[in-house]
């Protein structure tokens, strides 16, 4: 694996340099939440931002660490309350749904989320956070990292499909509803009943609010499979 930017030490700034890394980070993920990872080059970049590429590679010098950058500044948007003050099971039930709120707002975080070691200050803070909820559940030692993992892998695993079926959507011209019925009327040629009722159940109705359903009832599985793990079950 290359150096990570967070093990790499940062330069000054050139004397009368007025660009900022933050300044960078910042119109990339807007760039990214408009257009996606195919609409973010360092080329782009530094016209959006009135730079030069001399300027801007000075900060920031490859994309893959422009990734790295972009993954942690997510991280720093998901709140982890202290154990102390919701206790474990509400307060990962907080962090599961600032998570999925986080990754519905940058629909591009599950296509690189996973690609590069989360090194940076916010993922270590979430990571420390999300231990301590899960020590107080009494989970201790590797199991600790098990089970808040697979919180994680839950959220991720949930809300990537939302995501990706809003970015089907969004590519099509239509609304997620307007998708979901299109969907349903192809199910109805599915030869198995027990399938073709179960098309009809997630493909009709409020589309938004089935994904909500199906993210809180999933997660409730999640929590009540920790809470059977541990004897402080609230």
């Amino acid at each position: 694996m290359k150096e990570s930017i967070w093990t790499r030490q940062q330069k000054a700034s050139p004397a009368r340099e007025t660009l900022t890394r933050e300044q960078i980070v910042r119109t990339a993920m807007e760039t990214l939440d408009t257009e996606g990872l195919a609409g973010l080059s360092m080329r782009k970049l530094a016209a959006k931002l009135d730079a030069g590429a001399t300027s801007l590679y000075w900060h920031v010098p490859t994309k893959v660490d422009l990734i790295d950058l972009l993954i942690d500044q997510a991280w720093g948007e998901i709140d982890i309350p202290e154990p102390g003050l919701a206790g474990w099971r509400s307060g990962l039930l907080l962090f599961a749904h600032s998570m999925r709120s986080t990754i519905v707002r940058h629909p591009w975080l599950p296509e690189v989320m996973y690609t590069r070691p989360s090194m940076g200050p916010n993922a270590m803070q979430m990571g420390t956070r999300g231990l301590a909820l899960i020590a107080a559940a009494g989970i201790t030692g590797r199991n600790a990292d098990f089970a808040l993992g697979t919180v994680m892998s839950f959220v991720l695993g949930s809300s990537g499909g939302e995501v990706a079926t809003r970015e089907m959507a969004r590519r099509g011209g239509q609304s997620v509803d307007a998708l979901a019925a299109d969907v349903l009327e192809r199910t109805q040629s599915i030869a198995d009943p027990t399938m073709r009722e179960s098309a009809r159940r997630r493909a009709t109705g409020n589309i938004d609010g089935m994904f909500y359903d199906s993210f809180t009832y999933g997660l409730e599985l999640v929590l009540e499979g920790i809470a059977a793990r541990t004897h402080h079950t609230e």
